[in-house]
Order: structure tokens, then sequence, then C-alpha cells
């Protein structure tokens, strides 16, 4: 018989009781969380959240494949006999693959995390004898053999283990009481001696372990667990031990403690006092799933409520499914609370304005729990004074739906241990977890795995395995919020003969609109359910509100949101707070701010309503104008020796940010990409061509630098066609230019050389010499990447002419220099290459141009590998790529990479040359360059017979980017 062991480390025994080697961590990660649903399908995008978590690789199925191979092969050696319990079929087990995923087809007896939970509900029907609960729990708890899933990394795996180290906690507690009650308090002394040292601050297992050394006749002992609590609790929470701890304690010192007698049985939920027993809870959601991290951290919740009152608020904006959980986990839990449920929707944020009142909702449950109208007290504080009377002493379950702040709830929160609160709201309601020691858990939206699973059990999975792209297209325009997801596929639930692409094509007319998301009702009517937070805001934040819906980009940093508002920072950072407490935006990282898609486009329908066309245009003014000029402040820093772009002055209420460093620029640029490029097209739609190809410009250094070809070609392409547009010549010019070097370094020269001579002739009709200087010194460069280097000096010499003529007006002689240098390398005149590159060094190290710099030290090795002096070629890059490194040029650190592993190759070191080009890959890939290619071609050929010794690369080496254009 083979047995699957997740109660200790991850183990396979064979039938002779032999452990069976499962593979590297990752293998046994994926087999868990198989194991842990066996019998059950599992998607393949769950097994990928299970094993890898957060820190996804870009080719993660290939590699979870090839784990669920091996973990095939594995299982198909394996021999069985025949598996009797299983009605006499082969109890081999079986990995199957189907529309659902992966199934494990194993009896859940052979798991042992399986078999504990089903052995524990099997000791907890009411019908068993507590000897028969003994041996129940005894043979549960014997299956632990340490941590459960040790070895496993990952959030997942660290939930899964904390959720089932709660299980055990109570199952213990639940042995405990029935070695008790049947007289056997001496064997569970270790047993909880040891978990009391592992779970110090868990007091029921302190509580239980003190009955069981006081009925034994040690009780010294049972006062020192006391004492070790206590201490314990003050030095770790500033806490003292909860009531039922201090009870067992008083009891002991005065003599009066009498343990439960043998015989006895569990009281059950109805050998009450004769109180009704409230269950008030409302139907489960169709379709509840996912929420396992969610759900794990409620379930640990319960442990504390056993031992002093309990509350937790689960917060999260609207339509992400805060009641659909709290009810779900409830109702799962309503067992361990077997003196009531009690349920209310305080109607918090009800457009009527008729939320339920602190004195209604107390009137509610002392009905329940049935008082007589009679008795109830006139005074608010009398009723809440008796509704926490009758409380004590029981075990109840208190769900408080839909809350508005912390008055409405808090005299509704129980007093006394054994009762746990629930409470939702669409706010974070602070104030509980700040002065009551509330839980707080905030939900978020579905994972993409969660929203198909939630479609898969409301439509049923043969229909959403068979149109995959249109419940992709659902998923994401639904925003993973369950709310619009519940609504958007309705008519096709109710409808089997759909097709779920007529949902998606439906979501895709409205896009834009929130009208595909009405259900029928207030309560399914998306716009509606977003209304009641919007008015719930005060004035100044429902405006920042609905300003958002001018932002284009993807997030929004508080600077940002203080310029589009026209605000002090200080004020809006103020409402930012009320936002992200109303749950109508997330911080995502410190001081940036996101909202889903559909509160966007709330937001963007708002604004139309709410803000005049006057304000919204001043607003968005506001917003461009202040990126536009936070970007120039940065560009001196990542550009420093190139001819600033012309700007309007600033205007006085705009505060851009000022950089004080390098690195500060760089960052804020990196933070703000999407951002900025967003804002390049929002300056176009908006018809302010000059801050589109303005911004465009400013950002030259950063895409080249950083190496984001694409988002430079796109922004500089807007802007130049919009500069045409506009008919703005020195917009032109300056795209024109922009335009030529982003596409040289996509290598698309043709391209390039085509604008480069469209700018000389534009300079000449402006009489701008820079500009015709700019295109002469990338002409070079194109005209030295296509192979025609004789053309390439031809166009530097003319340009450095020029630059002499002019005067140091721009800095730009180290540079073309440089370019100068490299051409006479590819023409094999080495000596005058030499020449010109210590030249460009002298000037580029007078002026500070480390970036120049980086650039010509590059070359200085290129030429020096072509005259077979590897050494010094060595010496040269790696002086380069410090240079590159100090000023955070990925692109220009990937490029000597490069060329450092030639030199290696050629000094026939070829684990050194795969090094370099490896390094040199993955900051490639990293900005999805087109060079990457070429690097991954050279690892290819590097795995390739080769003679001995190796050849040298450099006598048909392909022309590289070395210079900056």
């Amino acid at each position: 018989m083979m047995d699957f062991l997740l109660l200790g480390t991850v183990e396979l025994q064979g039938a002779d009781g032999a452990a069976v080697d499962l593979g590297p961590a990752k293998q046994r990660t994926v087999l868990a969380a198989l194991l842990v649903d066996a019998g059950r399908w599992v998607a393949v995008q769950t097994l990928i959240d299970r094993a890898w978590g957060e820190h996804v690789p870009l080719k993660v199925r290939p590699s979870l494949y090839a784990h669920i191979a091996r973990i095939r092969r594995m299982l198909a050696s394996m021999t069985a006999p025949v598996d009797a319990s299983a009605g006499g079929t082969d109890a081999r087990p079986q990995l199957r693959r189907g529309p659902g995923g992966y199934l494990l087809d194993v009896s859940s007896g052979r798991v042992d995390a399986h078999r504990f939970r089903h052995l524990v509900d099997q000791a907890r029907d009411v019908g068993r004898t507590d000897a028969e609960r003994v041996v129940m729990l005894r043979e549960a708890l014997g299956l632990w053999r340490g941590e459960p899933l040790a070895g496993l990394a990952g959030a997942w795996a660290e939930r899964t283990r904390h959720s089932w180290q709660q299980q055990r906690i109570q199952a213990v507690l639940a042995w405990a009481e029935a070695e008790f009650r049947v007289g056997h308090h001496a064997g569970v002394i270790d047993a909880l001696t040891s978990l009391v040292a592992e779970y110090p601050l868990v007091e029921p297992l302190t509580v239980a372990l003190m009955r069981a050394l006081q009925a034994t006749g040690r009780g010294p002992e049972a006062l020192a667990c006391y004492t070790v609590l206590q201490k314990r609790l003050a030095e770790e929470l500033g806490a003292d031990p909860g009531a039922e701890v201090q009870q067992v304690h008083q009891a002991i010192l005065r003599g009066e403690f009498a343990p439960p007698t043998a015989g006895g049985t569990l009281p059950p939920a109805e050998a009450g006092s004769g109180h009704p027993v409230p269950a008030q809870l409302p139907l489960e959601v169709r379709g509840f799933t996912g929420r396992q991290e969610e759900l794990a951290r409620l379930d640990a919740i319960l442990t504390e409520a056993a031992q002093r009152p309990a509350a937790v608020v689960v917060s999260g904006t609207a339509g992400v499914g805060k009641t659909a959980l709290a009810v779900h986990w409830a109702h799962r839990v309503a067992e361990r609370f077997p003196d009531g449920q009690l349920y209310v929707n305080l109607r918090g944020f009800d457009p009527s304005g008729s939320a339920v009142t602190p004195d209604q909702a107390v009137r509610g449950f002392l009905d329940a729990m049935g008082v007589p109208t009679q008795r109830v007290p006139a005074d608010l504080q009398a009723r809440v004074g008796l509704y926490r009377s009758l409380l004590a002493g029981r075990r109840v379950l208190v769900v408080l739906d839909n809350v508005r702040n912390t008055d409405q709830v808090r005299p509704l929160l129980p007093g006394a241990p054994g009762c746990l609160a629930v409470i939702t709201s669409r706010n974070q309601v602070s104030g509980l977890v700040a002065a009551e020691g509330a839980h707080a858990v905030v939900l978020d939206r579905l994972s993409p795995a969660e929203a198909r699973d939630l479609l898969a059990r409301r439509l049923g999975e043969h229909r959403v395995t068979a149109e995959p792209d249109a419940v992709q297209e659902i998923i994401t325009r639904c925003a993973r919020l369950p709310l619009a997801l519940a609504i958007a596929t309705a008519r096709v639930a109710a409808n089997p003969g759909f097709p779920l692409s007529a949902a998606a094509a439906e979501l895709r007319d409205s896009h834009g609109s929130l009208d595909a998301f009405d259900g029928g009702d207030l309560t399914t009517n998306a716009r509606a359910v977003f209304s009641w937070s919007d008015h719930a805001l005060t004035a100044p934040a429902a405006r920042l509100f609905h300003l958002l819906g001018l932002h284009s980009g993807p997030d929004l940093s508080a600077p940002a949101a203080a310029a589009l508002a026209g605000l002090s920072l200080r004020q809006t950072r103020g409402l930012l707070v009320e936002l992200t407490r109303a749950h109508l935006l997330t911080e995502h990282a410190y001081g940036r701010y996101t909202l889903h898609d559909l509160l966007h486009v709330y937001t963007a329908e708002r604004v139309l309503v709410a803000e005049t066309a006057a304000e919204r245009d001043r607003a968005l003014e506001r917003l461009l104008t202040w990126y536009l000029h936070t970007a120039d402040a940065a560009y001196p820093f990542l550009a420093p020796h190139r001819r600033r772009v012309p700007l309007d002055p600033l205007p006085a209420s705009c505060h851009p940010l000022a950089f004080g460093a390098y690195d500060q620029a760089l960052d804020w640029c990196e933070n703000e990409r999407s951002n900025l490029v967003a804002a390049v097209h929002q300056a176009v739609a908006a018809g302010r061509a000059g801050i589109a190809w303005q911004l465009a410009a400013v950002l030259w250094g950063f895409f080249y630098i950083r190496g984001h070809l694409h988002d430079w070609l796109d922004t500089t392409r807007t802007a130049l066609d919009a500069a045409r547009d506009a008919h703005d010549r020195t917009g032109e010019a300056y795209s024109l230019g922009d335009v030529a070097c982003a596409l040289t370094q996509l290598r698309r020269f043709d391209e390039a050389i085509d604008h480069l001579r469209q700018l000389m002739t534009l300079g000449r009709e402006l009489g701008d010499t820079y500009f015709r200087y700019q295109a002469l010194v990338n002409l070079g460069y194109s005209y030295r990447r296509i192979g025609r280097p004789d053309r390439a000096v031809e166009y530097c010499r003319r340009a450095l002419a020029i630059h002499r003529i002019l005067g140091e007006t721009w800095g730009r002689e180290g540079t073309i220099l440089n370019n100068l240098g490299d051409a006479y390398e590819q023409l094999g005149r080495f000596d005058e290459a030499i020449d010109c590159l210590e030249q460009a060094l002298t000037v580029l190290r007078a002026i500070g141009d480390r970036w120049g710099e980086g650039v010509a030290l590059d070359i200085l090795g290129t030429v020096h590998h072509q005259i077979r002096r590897h050494d010094d070629a060595l010496a040269y890059y790696r002086q380069a790529l410090d240079t590159h490194a100090d000023i955070s040029n990925q692109w220009g650190q990937a490029h000597v990479l490069g060329n450092l592993g030639d030199v290696h190759l050629a000094a026939s070191a070829p684990d050194a040359a795969r090094t370099s080009w490896q390094q040199a890959l993955t900051i490639l890939n990293q900005v999805n360059h087109p060079d990457a290619e070429e690097i991954r071609a050279r690892l290819r050929r590097l795995n390739e017979p080769r003679p001995d010794p190796w050849p040298d690369p450099a006598s048909d080496r392909e022309t590289k980017p070395t210079t900056r254009p």
C-alpha cells in the first residue's frame, strides 16, 4: 500500500514502507499541490500559483509539465496490491490530465492530511461516545510527524502549513477534553506540555494542561504554568491572561477545582439553558471559490475567540465579495458556535440613507435570543448591557455586514470569551483595529485562477473549457470582481445554449461604460453599487476621486494627484488616505495609488457630470504640465551633455519634483514610465501637441539608458505626427531626430537614415545649425552600423568641423570622436582609431561625461581585441563595464558583457565567455532589447562542437552598437 505523507516532510512510502525519492523541492511542491485536492481536479493556473507564487518564470508551463511528467512516471513505476478499502480496485494512484487541469486519483485515506481531517470530523459526531472520540483523535494526532509540508517554500505552502497547525491545535484540545471525561488525565500531560512549548501564547492549551496537572495532584506545576503564561503574555503582547485561564487559576488556588467526571459527554449545542439558538446566517452565494489565504486567516482567529472576545474586519472595494466570504466562512465554522449565529445587514452604504442603527440591531438580536419585549430596557446602554450579558458564557458567532463606520458597530461587539464578531465594510474601520484589537483582512480582487474557477462553478467546467478566449476576455473586462463576473454572465448562466463569446462581445461593445454591468436591481447594478461608496465621501475627496477619471496611466503618485487636483501635497495626501480607507483606491506601493478598471470607468463617467468642461481642461493641463516639467528636471542628470529642450515658462501653480542625484532622476522615470508614455498620447488626444513632443524629447536619455526602445519609438512617432499636424516646425525637427535615434537602436537603419535626411533639410530651412549637426552625427553612426564605415568617417568629420567652428556649445566633441574612432576601427585603421578614442577620453573626462567615457572605453576594448591584445581588451572592457554600472546604463553594460564574452572565447576560455553572455542576455531580456537574439545565437554556437583552439570571432565580427547616437 502506498501512503502519501504531508504532515511532516513530503514523502511517499511504498508498499514495503520504504520512502520513494520525490525529486527536487519544486517537484515536491507540485505533488503536494495535487495531494491537498486528491481526487479533485486542480486547474493548471492553480498549480502554478501554489508552486511558484508571485515569482513566476517566463516559461513556467514547460517547467510544470516537466514536473508533472516525472511525477506520472514515478507513480507508474510503483507497484501496489489491491486496495480492499477501495472496493477491490487497483490501488496504484494515477495522475490524469483533463479539461479541468490535473487530477491525482488516489484514495483520500492514503493521504495523511485527509485521513487526519476525516478522523477529526468523525470524532465531532454528536452520536460518538467519549471513548470512541479518544481512539479516533489519538489516531488522527498520531499521523503528525512534525511541521507539515516541511522543506517546501512559498506563500501557498506557508498558508497551508499555518491552517493545518491550527487544525491540529483544535484536535489536541478536543482529544484532551475527551480524555478528561473518561478519566485519563495523566495521559495527556506529556503531549500538552510539548505543544504548550511550541505554542506558548495559545491559552486554551495552557488551560488544558493546568486542568490535567491539577487533576493528577500536581497543583504546584499547574500554578507554575499560569505564571509562565502570564509573564510571556506581558512581555510579548503587553496583555493579561484571558478570563478562562484566570478562572481556572483562581479555582486551583481556592481548592475549588473539580475536573470533569468520567463517563460524561461533550456538551452538545442543544444542551444550553433553554434559550433559543439563533441561526440567522443568510444563504451562501452560489459559486463561491478561492480565497484560501483569507479563509486560513479567519480559521486562525478561531483559536483566539476561544480565549477572549474577538473581532475581525473584512474590508475591500465594492463588489469584491466581502459578504460572500464572510457568509461562506460563517457557514463553514457554524458548528464551532453551538449557541447560535447572529446576522444583521447594517446597510451602511444604502443609497436611501436608511442605515440600521445600533439600537435597531441590538433589538433584533435580543428578539433572536428569546428576550420578551417587556424585558427589553428602554435605554440603549442598558440594552447593550443585556445583550452582552446574554452572550457571556456562550459561544456565538456575530456577523455584522455592510458597516459604515466604527460608531455603528462598536455597541454590537460581544464582550465575552467564546464569541467572535465578523464585520464587513467598504471602509477599513481602522478604529476597531486600533482600539478593540480587531483583526484586519483586506480583500483584494480575485486572482485570474480564482476568477476562472468562479465562472466554472457558475457556468460549468465544460463551457469554460470550450471557450478559453472568451473566458479570459470576460475576466479581464470584469476586473476580476466577483460582482461584475456574476452580472456579466447572468444571462449565459440562465441559458445554457448562449455562447460565452456573446457575453464577451457585450462587454466589448460597452467598453468605456458600465451599461453591461446591470443585474436588474440596485444591489446588482455596478454603477449604483460604486455610487454608494462615492456618496459617502467628503466633498473634496469625491472631487479628487472623480478627477482620477482624467488620468490615463496605470497608477498615480501623490504629487501627481496633487497636480491633477490643483491642491497642496499635504491636502492631497489626506484625501488619498480617505479614498484608500474607503477602498476606492489601493496603495499598491508606498505613495503610489491605483484603482481597478471598472472603478476607473466609473470615475471617467462621473467626471463628465461632476466637473465642467473648463475645469476638466484645467485639471488635465495641470497634470500634463507637471509630468513634463518633472521629466525635464530629470533630463540634465540623464543626458547632461545634450541641448535642453525649449519649454514654456513654468506656471506658478505647477510644482514639479526636483532631483538631487542621478539615481533619483532615473528611479522616478522608471517608476513613472507607463504614466509618461500614456501622458504623451493623452496630450495628443487633448490637442496639446507642444506638451506631447516636448515630453517625448526630454525622455530621450531615460529611454536610451534603460533600453525601452519600443516605448521610445512609440512616443517619438506620436510626437512627430502631432507636431506636423500642429505645423510646429521646431517640434517636428526635435521629433525627427528622436525617432531616428530610436530606429537606430532597433536596427532599422534605412528608416533612420531617411528621417535624418529629413532633419538635415528641415535644419537648413529653420537656419538651426544644431539640427544639421545632430543629423550629421547620427548619419555617421547609422552608416557605420550598416557596414559603410567610409561614409561614416565622412559624416563624422563634417560634424566635427561644424562643432569646432561653433565651439563647445553642446559638449558633443567627445561623442563625435567616439563615432569616428569606431568607424576607423571598422576600416582596420587601428592607430587612427586609438588616437581618436584617446582624444575622446580626454574630452569626455574633462566635462564629466561618464556615459561617453564608457562608450570610448568599450570601443578601445574592441580595437585591442581586433589587434589580438586580449589582456588590454579585457582591461578596457572591465573599465567600461564599471563606468556604465556607475550610471545604471543597462544597455551599455549588456553590450560590454557581450564583447567580454568575445574576448574570453578568443582566449580559449569558453566557460568565461558563457558567463558573460548569460549576464548580457539577462539584462537584454529584461528590457526586451533586439540585441538579445544575437547573444542567444552566440550561446547556441558555443554549445556546438568546435575545433581546438577556439577561433577568434573578431575576424567575422558583426558590427555592433557601440556609440551613443
